[in-house]
């Protein structure tokens, strides 16, 4: 047999407690965690041998390891792990390291994975649309009469805004998934099958959330993320919709309420609430057995969760011509939506294309059939 070389990174370990595995120096190996999760291939399952490499600091191992993303966090092997090492948690650290690794530039993760910067990061939204109100006069005086939030921050101003922050996510994740893509290929080269029909597979899957409804534990979670998933995905037609009515048939906002565009807006927008809710709510049921995550993980519920009340308090108080709270909570509706797309590449929204990825990589390696 071949002699093979280990050289344990120390710091990775203490990064990974840091992060949100503190209990995984608990882990005996017992195996209970691979035995009870429900979503691991037969071949090589998870995640008993990423605790090992984790306790031994193997860094190269984990963070291009699909692996680590195919763990959907059910948390069944954190409930019933007999020493509380709490496997999910601890793969979900390693995820969010993953992040910060391959992330383009890696500083914004770093500051997204720390608390003391939320402010930091929260300024650069709250600068660029001050500075909008303050070109157009209402720094320090609301619009008068009807209330029409596109006379208070115009639209020339807001497309131009978000569409830069759009391309600097795409370009950013553009630039992490070669990294990530190319890391794994480093250390399964023989990648089989047709790419396309792997992806449309892998989607077909995604949007049927298969895999979160084989976790026992905190099977609630596909419900509720399937209401988060679908309620962004109307909210995207939403927006979409609302450019063509703007641009191609020259009819500004506000809608009325009957509008076919209106109501599927709203119906996304309270679908989008009432899931994180239930996020919220699962969390906190689950939390003796799953674990009560990190920051990392409660700033994106919270986000979220500004959102969607901003979002319906905004039309709410707009309809009840309450200028001086709509237009304020308008403000703040707009600051978050730009601090979870600018900063999608470096949050946990990134979930959402490593997974994919690692999903992806997993059945052209025939890591996955």
């Amino acid at each position: 047999m071949a002699e093979q070389v280990i050289n344990p990174d120390l710091g990775f370990v203490k990064e990974i407690i840091a992060s949100g595995g503190e209990d995984l120096k608990k882990c005996y190996q017992c195996s209970t965690c691979t035995v009870v999760c429900s979503v691991t291939p037969d071949d090589k399952p998870f995640p008993r041998k990423e605790m090992l490499y984790a306790q031994w600091g193997l860094k190269d191992k984990l963070i291009s390891n699909p692996d680590v993303w195919l763990c959907h966090q059910c948390s069944d092997c954190t409930a019933y792990c007999p020493r509380g090492a709490k496997p999910g948690e601890v793969l979900g650290a390693i995820r969010k390291i993953s992040i910060k690794n391959y992330a383009s530039p890696s500083f914004l993760a770093s500051m997204m994975a720390d608390s003391r910067f939320f402010l930091v990061l929260l300024a650069l939204p709250v600068l660029i649309f001050l500075a909008v109100l303050s070109k157009e006069g209402n720094l320090g005086s609301l619009p008068a009469g009807e209330i029409v939030f596109s006379n208070f921050i115009p639209i020339h101003f807001i497309d131009p805004i978000f569409t830069i922050a759009a391309l600097f996510a795409v370009v950013s994740f553009v630039l992490s998934v070669r990294k990530y893509w190319a890391d794994m290929s480093r250390e399964t080269p023989a990648l089989k099958g047709d790419i396309v029909g792997t992806l449309k597979a892998v989607i077909v899957e995604i949007l049927a959330h298969s895999r979160f409804k084989k976790c026992n534990v905190t099977r609630d979670r596909s419900i509720s993320h399937l209401l988060v998933f679908y309620s962004f995905m109307g909210l995207a037609i939403t927006t979409s919709w609302a450019v063509f009515y703007l641009y191609i048939m020259k009819r500004p906002s506000p809608y009325p309420l009957y509008d076919p565009l209106k109501i599927l807006g709203n119906i996304s927008a309270l679908a989008l609430i009432t899931g994180i809710t239930l996020v919220l709510t699962n969390r906190m049921k689950n939390k003796e057995k799953a674990g009560g995550g990190s920051y990392y993980d409660w700033i994106f519920i919270t986000v979220i969760y500004v959102i969607a009340a901003s979002g319906i308090l905004s039309e709410v108080l707009r309809l009840a011509d309450v200028a001086a709270l709509a237009y304020p909570m308008y403000f703040i509706h707009l600051v978050f939506i730009f601090f979870l797309f600018f900063y999608a590449p470096f949050s946990k929204m990134a979930h959402m294309v490593y997974r994919t990825t690692a999903m992806v990589f997993a059945k052209q390696a025939g890591r996955e059939e």
